[in-house]
């Protein structure tokens, strides 16, 4: 494969030079056509960076990088801003981000490898690979595939908490997964599920004989030539790398650098640190079939059944851009989303950590593909430059043009409104003047739930503390609310609060805890 970077200035003397050139009249033609390409295309990327550099200040990113392939070519490999408002450095293509859960197209891509190779078929039970990994209803258990792990329909509801914990391994957290409450029958719904993206891993390590850290690399990273990539956020440590962004988040109205959130404990479905300029090197394989330098992967056949619809989106769509996009329709693949957009069939995966966002999009047909790091958490400005590349790079297919960047920042500034709105409303409904129960001291004690852990409660300095895990963003002190329900703001904040509602035994002792009014998470005192 060969990467071209081609810039407006140097566009522009390349075509201005043609010009200055006596040709024959029967290369005219031919010589007048690429003219205006190479024009057409310096206005394109022009036009793109301005957008860019727009979106970032707009949006209030600080740093942000991108690349866009076209017809297995890179075009536009770019940084904008700071790696860090701590201190200097520029953003470029080579500067690392995490690419969150744009990792799930990677697992999936190892388990087509892998199908492949004859190691494991697509409809083999989870069972068969991970005997140890039991669902809350024998039907699950039994009947739950391999290309099940993938689609986010295992019946499953939200289970983040597993790994944010950031003290169980990865055992560990498959272990419990007996202990979550579904949340819809198997095969009937949809909840995004990173836990059993985590699962997919282990399938991959145990019907590949390594380790899914050692798969990725040598088997995509290596064949791809993604020389500044790693499978998780410790190896990408290891390695001491100067050019590496930090996350931000806006906390109380100031942007602030926070630290990096591991996804680790569940590296399979969201670890993987990359670059813009590797990160192209992906897209081109997957816009080439699954081919690198004309060798394939991957067979044709298991690459085509990763962008096959496997899940019908829910009513209102996976992202609210569904409203401004109005797909016809929206489904999930193998590490996909799938819509269409302006009659083209597109691929597409966002990544967000705390403090992190990342998107990749892809146009097949076109063979256009785009990737987005930021640095700043939930800065959706990622989406409107996806639209805004097939726009330029693929063209509008005779609809006006648009812009993304000024409808999305509207679309969720109202949204924002809206929760502002909903959070006032909750908490007018606080009623004034009433005092727990029991003395602070005769709350504390340690509360536990078969799949969420403990719970611990602890007295500190007069205040009541509590702890959920390891990590600093699993802790904080309590504060009254009203009767026997309490607010606490874990780490530094960033998250708003979270209450806690006690209940009382016959007796008049503390029986169990519930989290945010959800009876999901109802921790039984020990």
């Amino acid at each position: 494969m060969h990467r071209l970077v081609l810039r407006p200035s140097r566009a522009l003397l390349i075509a201005a030079a043609a010009f200055s050139f006596a040709v024959p009249a029967s290369a005219q033609p031919s010589r007048a056509a690429a003219q205006k390409a190479a024009l057409e295309r310096a206005s394109q990327i022009k036009e793109l960076d301005a957008f860019v550099a727009k979106g970032v200040k707009d949006w209030g990113i600080p740093g942000l990088s991108v690349s866009i392939v076209k017809n297995d070519s890179v075009i536009f490999a770019r940084g904008y801003g700071v790696r860090t408002l701590a201190g200097a450095g520029a953003v470029d293509d080579q500067t690392l981000f995490g690419i969150m859960s744009t990792t799930k197209a990677f697992t999936a891509m190892a388990i087509a490898m892998l199908v492949d190779e004859h190691k494991l078929a697509w409809n083999d039970p989870i069972t068969k690979w991970l005997p140890q990994l039991e669902f809350p209803d024998v039907l699950q258990s039994r009947e739950l595939t391999v290309k099940d792990l993938l689609t986010h329909n295992t019946g499953l509801g939200g289970a983040d908490l597993l790994w944010t914990r950031g003290d169980f391994s990865r055992d560990e957290i498959l272990r419990r997964v007996r202990f979550l409450t579904p949340a819809y029958s198997m095969r009937n719904g949809f909840v995004y599920q990173n836990v059993m993206y985590g699962a997919a891993g282990e399938v991959v390590a145990r019907a590949s004989g390594m380790s899914w850290e050692d798969f990725i690399r040598t088997r995509i990273f290596q064949p791809l030539g993604m020389t500044r990539s790693y499978p998780t956020l410790g190896l990408m440590r290891a390695a001491h790398d100067a050019n590496v962004s930090s996350p931000h988040f806006r906390i109380r109205d100031t942007v602030r650098v926070i630290d990096d959130e591991p996804a680790d404990p569940i590296e399979s479905a969201g670890a993987i640190w990359s670059t813009a300029s590797d990160m192209a090197k992906w897209m081109r394989f997957l816009l080439d079939s699954g081919r690198v330098s004309g060798t394939r992967l991957v067979s044709e056949r298991n690459f085509h059944e990763l962008f096959k619809p496997q899940v019908v989106g829910p009513p209102n769509g996976f992202y609210p851009t569904s409203r401004i996009i109005k797909p016809h329709w929206e489904t999930y693949g193998l590490g996909f989303f799938e819509e269409d957009f302006r009659g083209r069939f597109v691929a597409y995966h966002t990544g967000s950590l705390a403090g992190r966002t990342a998107i990749i999009g892809l146009m097949p047909d076109e063979r256009v593909g785009v990737y987005v790091f930021g640095n700043i958490d939930h800065a959706e400005f990622r989406h409107a430059l996806m639209y805004k590349a097939f726009d330029l790079f693929a063209g509008t297919n005779g609809q006006p043009a648009r812009d993304w960047s000024a409808e999305f920042l509207a679309l969720y500034g109202d949204a924002e409104k809206r929760a502002q709105t909903a959070r006032a409303a909750q908490d007018a409904l606080r009623v004034t003047g009433t005092h727990p129960s029991l003395a602070l001291e005769r709350y504390a004690g340690t509360y536990t739930h078969p799949a969420w852990g403990d719970l611990v409660l602890k007295m500190d300095n007069g205040a009541l503390r509590m702890t959920l895990g390891t990590g600093a963003d699993n802790t904080g002190l309590l504060e009254h609310w009203n009767y026997d329900t309490f607010r606490v703001s874990l780490g530094d904040g960033r998250g708003g609060s979270n209450a806690l509602t006690f209940a009382l035994d016959p007796a008049g002792n503390v029986a169990s805890v519930m989290l945010d009014g959800s009876a999901q998470y109802v921790f039984t005192r020990r």
